[in-house]
């Protein structure tokens, strides 16, 4: 079947008039994308109500901060032995910009500091550094970027001589990305030959990862600690952690900090229909976000941090299973029959993501693994206000970092 007939197969007419006006190298990467788009995927934005469904959800049990004081050596001596024998990797889900900082660069290229630069990529980089340092041992670190930041990222690196970690422990992998399709799912173009594709959601990143076969130059990797770029107190690799999860015979392990009021902005680890799972704030009910235990805490405090240890024989396991698709209203610049760019003030397109929380569920055992939020969460989300940063730069200080 030829372009023109998958075009009007999958009801997308509109592309034809631009499709007879390409020729040579144009035609044959238009053609390219086409063949590249996953029909499936795009008819999804008919539902863009319909995410995971919910079964019967209930509080799940995981390590506290006092037991992991009291248990701490012991996981530690564990957790050390898995990094030296070289069975845990680092991935940093990098595929941000730095948008919603005013800041048109790779998210990690952003500098929090005040009297000298300090970059995100650094304090992450001289975090797992540390790691290594007490473990005498380099873990393998595999980043993914995306489509728009990958050169830019590898280039910053590079030019800051990766900030003292060793470049032959690096990988970089770059993010699958599905198309973009206007409210009436129609696919959109960003050029006169270039259809509109956007990253496919941090849930995308165990795909990306095989599709890159970077994770073979270390046959001995068996876990793999996923954390995300906006987090400059991401404690990764954490040995104490890595040997609790191990411990506990759990596919995954997650770092949690308790919730600061019911109705905090966070996923929250629980079990659904037995089986560990995230469910999101916007999908609590009143009921359940204020229920309590028999302490009087809350029955629903495991707010999670996006700092996860999978098993990579059970992803491996999990590999053709598909997770929940989300479809979300964006603004995205759309090319004008005139050929010019228009960009809208409203939402005027779907993107389709997936989120690494709902990861969590394909792994069937989860322990969550509570941390001190004040020493391992300081999320660099907006410029100001709350998650921002500048709430960043008062924990960095807190914890002793000279900005």
């Amino acid at each position: 079947m030829n372009v023109k007939d998958v075009l009007k197969k999958h009801n997308q007419q509109h592309l034809l008039p631009y499709l007879e006006n390409l020729q040579g190298e144009e035609l044959d990467a238009f053609v390219k994308q086409v063949e590249q788009v996953d029909w499936n995927v795009v008819e999804q934005w008919k539902h863009p109500e319909d995410l995971s469904g919910r079964g019967r959800v209930q509080p799940i049990s995981g390590l506290t901060l006092e037991q992991i004081r009291r248990n701490g050596a012991t996981y530690r001596k564990v957790g050390e032995q898995a990094l030296k024998s070289g069975k845990v990797g680092a991935v940093l889900l990098a595929g941000g910009q730095g948008t919603r900082l005013g800041f048109d660069a790779p998210k990690g290229a952003y500098d929090v500091g005040i009297s000298h630069p300090i970059f995100i990529f650094e304090r992450l980089l001289n975090n797992l550094s540390e790691v290594c340092s007490q473990c005498k041992c380099y873990v393998p670190l595999f980043v993914m970027t995306s489509v728009v930041n990958n050169d830019d990222t590898q280039k910053f690196l590079a030019q800051h001589n990766y900030f003292g970690y060793p470049k032959e422990y690096i990988r970089f992998f770059v993010q699958d990305i599905t198309p973009v399709v206007d409210l009436d799912g129609k696919l959109m173009l960003e050029s006169k030959s270039r259809l509109a594709f956007s990253p496919n959601g941090n849930g995308g990143w165990y795909a990306s990862l095989v599709k890159a076969n970077v994770l073979s130059d270390f046959p001995s990797v068996e876990w793999l600690n996923v954390f995300s770029v906006d987090n400059v107190l991401q404690r990764i690799a954490d040995p104490v952690f890595v040997g609790a999860t191990l411990q506990s015979g759990a596919n995954c392990g997650a770092k949690v900090v308790r919730k600061c009021d019911p109705y905090e902005k966070v996923g929250v680890l629980c079990l659904e229909d037995g089986v560990a799972s995230v469910i999101e704030y916007y999908e609590m009910t009143e009921e359940m976000a204020n229920q309590r235990d028999d302490d009087g805490n809350l029955a629903y405090s495991f707010g999670v941090i996006l700092n996860y240890l999978f098993n990579v024989n059970k992803l491996q396991q999990t590999a053709g299973k598909r997770i929940p698709l989300h479809v979300v209203k964006k603004k995205v610049p759309v090319l004008q029959p005139d050929g010019s760019l228009f960009k809208p003030q409203t939402e005027n397109a779907y993107k389709f993501e997936t989120l690494v929380v709902d990861m969590v569920r394909l792994m069937e055992t989860c322990l969550p693994f509570e941390v001190a939020r004040e020493r391992e969460f300081a999320p660099v989300k907006n410029k100001t206000g709350v998650d921002s940063v500048e709430s960043a730069r008062e924990l960095l200080k807190f914890n002793g970092v000279t900005l």
